[in-house]
């Protein structure tokens, strides 16, 4: 009796193990200073920015919000001597590599606002992380609305 046991331990370590090893992990995902700038009544777009900081190479492929009816993912860029915002698919995280979300960059764009965004309202948001083996996690993050003045020093989503 005591010879099975010591086989079915040997053999539900190697199953575990075997799964360990098949199994792709996660993408662990840290997310640092989040926040959306705050808007005027009628207003309906505004930017979420942030930090993010994965532990394996993974994207940023989709963010989601209960405040607004569309959520993309965006990047500003010079053309010539214009700035121009433009939907990009996703955002590369590279191992280890801190990628800020920030005005006139990469950021995520609410668009068709469901109501204003008060300043010292904190905003859900969802970004959804996909790693190299297309294994995806979901991100819940609370981003703090900060005031227009002095958050930007323009607001690029109107350019």
């Amino acid at each position: 009796m005591l010879l099975k046991g010591n086989i079915m331990k040997k053999f539900l370590a190697a199953f575990v193990l075997g799964l360990a090893v098949a199994s792709p992990t996660f993408a662990h995902v840290t997310i640092t200073d989040p926040w959306v700038l705050a808007t005027v009544p009628q207003q309906m777009a505004t930017g979420a920015f942030l930090a993010i900081t994965s532990s394996q190479d993974a994207k940023l492929i989709e963010a989601r919000s209960t405040i607004a009816n569309t959520v993309e993912l965006h990047k500003m860029a010079m053309t010539g001597n214009i700035m121009k915002m433009r939907p990009v698919s996703h955002i590369d995280l590279p191992a280890g590599k801190t990628v800020k979300l920030e005005p006139k960059a990469y950021h995520i764009m609410l668009l068709s606002l469901k109501g204003q965004v008060k300043v010292g309202e904190m905003v859900p948001l969802t970004l959804i992380v996909e790693n190299k083996y297309g294994k995806r996690e979901s991100v819940v993050v609370k981003a703090v609305a900060r005031s227009p003045s002095g958050a930007m020093s323009s607001d690029p989503h109107h350019q």
